[in-house]
């Protein structure tokens, strides 16, 4: 039997799926063409989804504690008994501590939104429980998004075939959200030329026209120096600026000091590349650039999506199909939200950066956390500073509650372990951010084990503490309602979805900028400059933060997604250790050789592996991949053990990429 599914982890495609199942349970996972975009066929990853569902790593029964944190020992028990010891201790604490010391943490281990924000948020928003800000990704680009365009959407997949030039930055297709590819290639048999911007000459690179790889953190300078190049020669659109922009002229100020010369030299390449580029950009149309979110995952994030989101601008990219710029395209649906079945407003408690979780868990916070409760998340090996997370981990006066359908490295530091349903175990709602689809997907087979859906978990705590009200929408379909009430089209839309399973905007899967769609700012127009943005920064937007290796420290330590998981998602099906890549130069002077055992570290830890000589990585850069689980290395650390928990200038986001390290050789024992 084939039943139609859809993914939810947290990748931009949302590949509608045909699921095998036989004597109830999931055998195969493929592709099917429900979703147009996706196109029938799946990543490598989520094809060995099964194995998951059905190996050692999957939690089917709750358990409780009976080892010291982190021993992974844990005794079975009921449901009733797990969720009332939760149930117990939550009120325990709210009523000892106040709410503000239970602190929630959930992030992209499933992007549905029927599993995030609905009676989840009713059970914290009603206990008054701290919030956590999910920042680890997206937010620096997401503000300055935000703050330029009033999040517009942007190309879509199919109009890329329509690109005389497409510019890949901070992105690698290739591995994440491959449905990008084949419009790739479509464009580039229509005679597109492609350019991609990435410390790392990727497959997608190698293919390239022009590959560019700046130091990591040095996007901003380049992105500041195109648009000097495009005022100083006659590149920059004056029409379009003075009718669809404002700050033009601040924006000019800016650049000035940004020439080829300066920014090539703080971007460690050529002010060859630099020209050639911005020539190549201005010359083209259409010209679109596919704006990732590498580049926003350091100290000048925000400043250089913004500067790479100002480039359409200021050259008239736009009003063309196959030109301007593609991000995220969740605003497409920005009127669903699941947060209105909560019934519950977000209470003024005090708010708390997920990238700052170890200073939280180890810091002197009034009240301190005392209840951690976890689910679609694994933050031990997916945020900053690790060792600091892991020390508040392990302290004895932390109840920690741990809700997945995985025995991730977290769990092995809960109180109480709670099995949660898998995606193709219970009905799920998907927006897409990379297409335009709107999906809906009843569960394939029942859930293994006990495990159960997060909809029906917090309800029964809700319950549990007396925290439920008349006129709270309870079953699924009540839900569904809350989540489709503030949208123009909303019973209509719903009843679409539950009969098609799949609905797009009125505008379609390819809107045309400044035809289909337009700024959503409160003038209508592009803020160059936005006002909120440059209070935000530091150094005020565009500020440019400088490298922060020094001589102890000197390589820059990058940790990108790979073919392996979605971010930690799947970890578990790959027991072997990975190698640091490093690239030949850096290797000679330390007198490293291929295979050889290595340490690398900085003030905050070290990483102990193995090393992979490269001549993709760029000089100055190695390379671990994100989406590691602790025993992916000899000494269970993996590259966030040496990321700082500083936050990026716009968003509070995640500087993963200002790791800066040392490595040495390690000694084998018969030396």
């Amino acid at each position: 039997m084939i039943v139609p599914g859809v993914c939810p982890l947290d990748c931009p495609d949302a590949c509608s799926l045909d699921v095998h199942v036989e004597d109830g349970r999931v055998t195969a996972l493929d592709g099917n063409r429900r979703n147009p975009v996706t196109g029938g066929f799946i990543c490598a990853k989520v094809r060995r989804f099964p194995e998951a569902m059905y190996g050692e790593d999957r939690l089917l029964r709750p358990a409780v504690r009976s080892g010291r944190k982190g021993e992974g020992r844990f005794r079975r028990v009921s449901w009733d008994e797990a969720l009332d010891r939760v149930a117990r201790e939550l009120a325990r604490i709210r009523d000892q501590w106040g709410g503000e010391a239970i602190l929630p943490v959930s992030y992209g281990g499933s992007n549905g939104l029927l599993s995030q924000d609905t009676t989840d948020a009713r059970l914290f928003r009603r206990l008054g429980a701290s919030t956590l800000q999910r920042t680890v990704c997206a937010a620096p680009s997401g503000r300055a998004w935000a703050g330029l365009y009033g999040k517009m959407p942007g190309v879509g997949y199919p109009d890329f075939v329509h690109a005389r030039l497409i510019v890949i930055w901070g992105a690698n297709p290739v591995v994440s959200g491959i449905h990008l590819m084949p419009y790739l290639q479509e464009a580039r048999n229509r005679g597109a030329k492609l350019v991609v911007i990435d410390p790392r000459r990727t497959k997608l690179a190698w293919k390239a026209d022009l590959h560019i790889a700046p130091q990591p953190g040095s996007d901003l300078a380049l992105a500041l120096a195109v648009i000097r190049w495009l005022f100083d020669n006659g590149h920059a659109d004056t029409k379009f600026l003075a009718d669809h922009t404002v700050d033009v002229d601040r924006l000019r100020g800016i650049v000035a000091p940004w020439n080829v010369h300066y920014a090539a030299n703080v971007c460690r390449i050529t002010a060859r590349e630099v020209e050639d580029f911005a020539r190549l950009y201005a010359d083209s149309q259409p010209a679109l650039i596919r704006l990732g979110w590498g580049l926003e995952r350091n100290r000048n994030g925000g400043s250089a999506a913004a500067a790479v989101l100002a480039l359409p601008a200021v050259a008239g990219k736009f009003g063309v199909r196959g030109g301007g710029y593609a991000g995220s395209s969740s605003s497409a649906w920005k009127e669903l939200r699941a947060e209105r079945a909560a019934k519950a407003e977000p209470p003024p408690t005090r708010r708390i950066n997920m990238n700052r979780l170890g200073a939280a868990l180890t810091g002197e916070l009034d009240p301190p956390v005392r209840a951690l409760f976890v689910y679609n998340a694994n933050p031990l090996t997916a945020l900053p500073d690790q060792q600091t997370v892991r020390n508040g981990l392990l302290r004895e006066d932390l109840f920690t509650v741990v809700f997945d359908p995985f025995f991730t490295d977290t769990a092995r530091y809960a109180d109480v372990i709670l099995p949660a349903a898998a995606f193709l175990e219970r009905n799920e709602l998907v927006k897409s951010y990379g297409s335009y689809a709107l999906q809906y997907a009843r569960a394939a087979v029942t859930p293994a084990g006990e495990a159960r859906s997060n909809h029906e978990v917090f309800l029964d705590l809700v319950r549990r503490l007396h925290l439920d009200r008349p006129g709270d929408p309870e079953s699924e379909s009540e839900v569904l309602e809350a989540i489709f009430a503030a949208h123009p089209r909303g019973s209509a839309l719903l009843e679409e979805l539950m009969a098609t399973g799949i609905v797009h905007p009125p505008f379609g899967s390819s809107p045309v900028q400044f035809v289909d769609v337009f700024p959503g700012t409160a003038d209508g127009k592009i803020h160059l400059v936005p006002e909120e943005l440059d209070r935000e920064a530091p150094h005020g937007l565009y500020g440019f933060q400088y490298d922060p290796a020094d001589r102890r420290h000197p390589l820059a330590l990058i940790s990108p997604a790979s073919r392996r998981t979605l971010n930690s998602t799947l970890g578990g099906l790959h027991p072997d250790q990975v190698a640091l890549r490093m690239h030949p130069g850096d290797a000679l002077v330390r007198r490293i050789q291929d295979g050889d055992p290595v340490r690398v570290f900085n003030d905050r830890g070290e990483v102990r592996c193995r090393v992979k000589i490269d001549s993709d990585i760029r000089v100055g850069v190695v390379m671990l991949p994100k989406g590691l689980w602790l025993h992916n290395t000899e000494n269970q650390a993996t590259a966030n053990a040496l990321v700082p928990d500083t936050v990026t200038d716009l968003g509070g986001g995640a500087c993963f990429n200002d790791a800066r390290v040392e490595v040495e050789r390690l000694r084998p024992l018969s030396e």
